[in-house]
């Protein structure tokens, strides 16, 4: 057991008895317990194959490689379209993780078999995804802007890319454009926090909602 989780579970609010039931679980799965970006990580051989976190509305298992797993309950999440690997098991209670236990543990069991197995989950590039007509002309009109879209993380880019292409409508694209530009040019993905209050860095975890709506 690690030190840092004890502490991290003792600070914990909201999700303190479903994190630690959760921990409990895993722990007889033949894993190693870890901490990484703030929060308890299980790793075998070095690799990481589950994390528990807790967000507003939910506990949650993260599976870094759970779009391999088989799913028979169907119960995995997507978190978003961008995320390709990770997949979530999402839980409001002690009382729902102790009806799935066995099930979690065979979650937990496989995705450690495909980590021995070495599996790759093949990704899409950014050049897969589509580039909307209106920040192709951006792109024209301002190098700079198009120079700094593109020293974004892939994953970042991926994430924009995505998000102004859902739009159906061009002056619906065009806005969304407008409306992260200065975030692009400060180097910053869709969901990163821009107030540096976050308890979740770099992501965003509404804690700027307490000073006003920062873009």
């Amino acid at each position: 057991m690690n030190l840092k989780v004890d502490d991290f579970l003792n600070e914990q609010e909201v999700w303190k008895n479903e994190l630690s039931l959760l921990r409990e679980i895993i722990l007889v799965c033949d894993v190693t317990e870890d901490f990484k970006w703030k929060h308890p990580c299980y790793t075998k051989n070095g690799k990481n194959i589950v994390l528990i976190h807790g967000f507003k509305q939910y506990c949650a298992l993260l599976f870094y490689k759970g779009a391999l797993l088989r799913d028979p309950h169907s119960i995995l999440i997507q978190q978003t379209e961008n995320v390709q690997a990770g997949r979530q098991i999402r839980f409001k209670n002690t009382e729902d993780i102790l009806k799935m236990k066995k099930v979690i543990k065979d979650y937990i069991f496989e995705a450690v078999e495909i980590e021995k197995s070495n599996l790759i989950i093949p990704t899409k590039k950014v050049s897969d995804y589509e580039v909307p007509e209106e920040l192709k002309i951006i792109f024209k009109e301002n190098p700079t802007f198009k120079n700094a879209f593109e020293k974004l993380t892939p994953g970042r880019q991926k994430g924009y890319l995505l998000y102004f292409s859902k739009a159906k409508q061009s002056s619906t694209r065009l806005a969304r454009i407008n409306k992260y530009t200065n975030r692009i040019l400060s180097g910053k993905g869709l969901n990163d926090c821009v107030c540096g209050l976050s308890k979740r860095m770099p992501n965003c975890d509404g804690s700027h909602k307490g000073i006003g709506t920062i873009s």
